[in-house]
């Protein structure tokens, strides 16, 4: 099978559509061609780019999960970097002054949880704004575009983890979503899509030719992204998601916790394509830094018959049961009483676990369906 063609990688055959346009670039580190060229570094050799906006991380991936992003000077470039992860998250008319078309060239992870899908929606409602045009370089679905798990978040938890009512893991590509964005929740900005070639609906990124890389610093492999569909409610709690790991997303523990017991009753449940391991993991930032944690790693053993988010909810529920008063759920960093999980998983539900973990994952899953055949009147791939 044919290697996937990226978005920049179709550009870059036709770029006399934007030659002679002002581009402002919505770009990091994943934003690469076949040879892995930088996105940024086409189009700056062009003459196009005028200014470059920064997501989470930074345009050149340096900056950890959480950590503000100031406007600064991209040194290789030379070129103005505006912050969209910081006092600002919407680009601004003096931003865009100088600026045609906004380009969107990311790669994303395909779970609502995921910043870059909002600093992407935020731009769009400039451009409808401003006037300017909106363009997505596409990029494959890491986890597949057939997949569809998770609830609809609930709009009274809308956040910059989670603005829209859509499902955890949404099946679809950035592409395919922005579109959904723009129709169903009212932008309405002048947008495109550059479209990929030799991608298809079923592929997982290992089966795309492409070379992996990290979408952000926490997320270092295949498994990690199709498990973090449901190991990031952990971001909630004060368990361990194993940063500060080799193995984020991967391992889950506490220093409390009892880990043969704890994979033997995962393992009891018989959840389809993973198996659960007992660890010992000691995280060197983040939670329980420089402390030994006990608990599991979940392996992978079919990534087409894995359902992460039930995985994560029935996690979730036998290590709180487990945890006793050990167990406690983080409050929104800066919100006072208003609990992240919450936001996390676009309901409160999950926190006051009024019912049991398998009525929740029915009730989830229900959800799911009705996303699933609205996202078909959006597939550009087959």
């Amino acid at each position: 099978m044919a290697r996937v063609k990226c978005g920049i990688d179709v550009l870059e055959d036709r770029l006399n559509e934007i030659r002679g346009l002002r581009v402002g670039l919505i770009a990091n580190h994943t934003a690469v061609d076949a040879s892995l060229r930088s996105t940024i570094d086409i189009l700056n050799a062009m003459g196009v780019l005028k200014c470059l906006f920064s997501p989470e991380h930074g345009v050149r991936g340096d900056l950890q999960a959480g950590v503000q992003v100031a406007n600064y000077v991209d040194e290789r470039t030379g070129i103005k970097v505006y912050s969209l992860y910081g006092q600002t998250k919407k680009p601004t008319a003096e931003m865009l002054k100088d600026v045609d078309v906004l380009v969107f060239d990311i790669q994303d992870v395909g779970v609502r949880y995921y910043t870059y899908l909002y600093t992407m929606a935020y731009a769009m409602e400039a451009a409808s704004e401003f006037g300017k045009k909106f363009m997505v370089l596409d990029r494959p679905n890491p986890i597949g575009g057939l997949q569809v798990e998770g609830n609809m978040l609930d709009t009274r938890f809308s956040s910059f983890v989670g603005m829209y009512p859509i499902p955890v893991r949404y099946g679809m590509t950035i592409g395919e979503l922005a579109l959904l964005i723009n129709r169903e929740f009212g932008i309405g900005c002048d947008i495109e899509v550059v479209v990929m070639e030799n991608w298809q609906r079923d592929m997982y990124y290992d089966e795309t030719g492409l070379l992996w890389i990290n979408p952000s610093p926490n997320i270092p492999s295949l498994d990690a992204a199709i498990l973090y569909s449901g190991t990031c409610l952990f971001e909630g709690t004060n368990i361990s998601e194993g940063r500060g790991t080799t193995k984020p997303f991967e391992m889950i523990g506490a220093p409390w916790l009892d880990p043969y017991k704890l994979a033997n009753e995962m393992n009891e449940k018989g959840l389809d394509g993973v198996v659960f391991r007992p660890v010992h993991f000691v995280p060197y930032f983040s939670k329980y830094k420089d402390k030994l944690c006990k608990g599991v790693q979940i392996h992978i053993t079919d990534k087409r018959r894995v359902n992460a988010v039930e995985v994560g909810i029935r996690l979730l529920y036998t290590i709180a049961r487990m945890s006793g008063d050990n167990f406690q759920w983080v409050a929104q960093s800066g919100h006072g009483k208003r609990y992240f999980i919450d936001y996390l998983a676009g309901t409160d539900e999950l926190r006051l676990m009024k019912c049991r973990e398998g009525d929740i994952v029915q009730k989830w899953k229900s959800e799911s369906q009705t996303f699933k055949t609205k996202k078909e009147e959006y597939h550009i791939y087959h």
